[in-house]
């Protein structure tokens, strides 16, 4: 799979600006589900919410979640994500375990160890979510590339954790973590041999907030062997920064940069006209392809999707980031709904990929 694919996917890039999908939390809220309808029969008595997860929706509705992949391949992505964001165990004890500062206690590697890491019955949730997952989003992709004759992509989303190795918890002493570097990487790990296991195509690490979380992530990528392509994509502040291990973009690529991945991007956090400057910057320091997926602007609960900006200003928004050469693939996070995909895959239609300088060189 893996070899062909990446210089599949390489010989795209060179030809037209691939697009992504959109932001799956935003697009499930449409669908107006319940308690209820996230629970499912199977969790109806679990002891916490889990109308906030939604990524447990792959079980409990996968017929959602496969309208929602059929809808952004139709709108014209040309790869959509797994519903995998929070498809670890450590994201996803926090719907599943007890939280232990409830009676006293805490949160830290032995908690970690024995309720979380080697919890079986939680491994087996998140091993089933990830591999649903990449089940429900290829049988869109085939379904769609069948239909029309262009090829679709799955990547499996590898999301950033409820805990960080980076941030201080706990002024008293600062060199105190939750979590150990062995414990998130094992966690990864444990997502990336499912989501493999069904053969998804790319493996994103994305939302990066922390580096060094994001680092686990790609040695967990490395030990497990795989030649699946990799895009890695942070989230920065209006700084340009990370927003817990604060790396500006160039620091970002040069930590990541002998990953080799298919393209190093930015998403979620800004709206695009926040982001531009620092997409800017990346693009200058980057020997790969660029990717970028802007939240739909800046928060607004009143907004219909929680966003501002609409259909039409991502259009332009990314049409412009296109006429200056800035993207090799281009799509949406927060905010950006099927439509918002449509209008963001009419505004790179025909308009040249940004040139890779590592590729014009060679």
């Amino acid at each position: 799979m893996t070899t062909n694919l990446s210089e599949e996917l390489k010989s795209a890039l060179r030809e037209r600006i691939l697009v992504l999908d959109g932001a799956m939390g935003t697009t499930i809220r449409s669908y107006e589900l319940c308690e209820s309808d996230a629970r499912g029969k199977r969790f109806q008595d679990n002891n916490e919410d889990l109308l906030n997860n939604g990524d447990i929706l792959s079980i409990t509705q996968p017929s959602v979640i496969g309208d929602i992949h059929k809808r952004f391949y139709e709108a014209g992505s040309d790869i959509c994500e797994t519903n995998t964001f929070s498809g670890t165990v450590l994201a996803q004890s926090e719907f599943f375990v007890q939280d232990p500062r409830k009676s006293g206690g805490i949160k830290d590697p032995e908690f970690f160890d024995k309720k979380v890491i080697n919890n079986s019955k939680l491994q087996d949730i998140v091993h089933e979510i990830n591999v649903k997952s990449v089940q429900l989003a290829k049988e869109q992709a085939d379904r769609v590339s069948q239909n029309d004759g262009r090829k679709r992509y799955v990547a499996g989303a590898i999301g950033p954790l409820t805990v960080s190795l980076t941030n201080v918890v706990d002024p008293n002493d600062t060199s105190f973590r939750p979590v150990t570097f062995d414990q998130v990487k094992q966690t990864y790990r444990h997502q990336i041999d499912a989501l493999l296991e069904e053969d998804c195509d790319i493996l994103m690490v994305e939302t990066i907030f922390d580096s060094l979380n994001a680092k686990a992530a790609l040695v967990a990528i490395k030990e497990s062997k795989t030649e699946a392509p990799v895009i890695i994509s942070a989230a920065v502040g209006r700084g340009g920064e990370t927003m817990i291990s604060a790396q500006k973009v160039e620091a970002l690529w040069n930590t990541f940069a002998h990953i080799d991945p298919l393209a190093v991007g930015l998403n979620c956090s800004l709206g695009p006209d926040l982001m531009e400057p620092f997409l800017r910057d990346l693009g200058k320091a980057a020997t790969t392809h660029i990717s970028c997926y802007p939240n739909a602007g800046l928060p607004n609960p009143l907004a219909p999707t929680g966003f501002d900006l609409e259909p039409k200003d991502m259009h332009d928004y990314i049409a412009a980031f296109a006429d200056a050469g800035l993207l090799n693939l281009a799509g949406g996070c927060c905010g950006n709904t099927p439509e918002h995909i449509a209008a963001i895959a009419k505004s790179v239609q025909g308009k040249a990929p940004r040139p890779v300088p590592s590729l014009v060189t060679a």
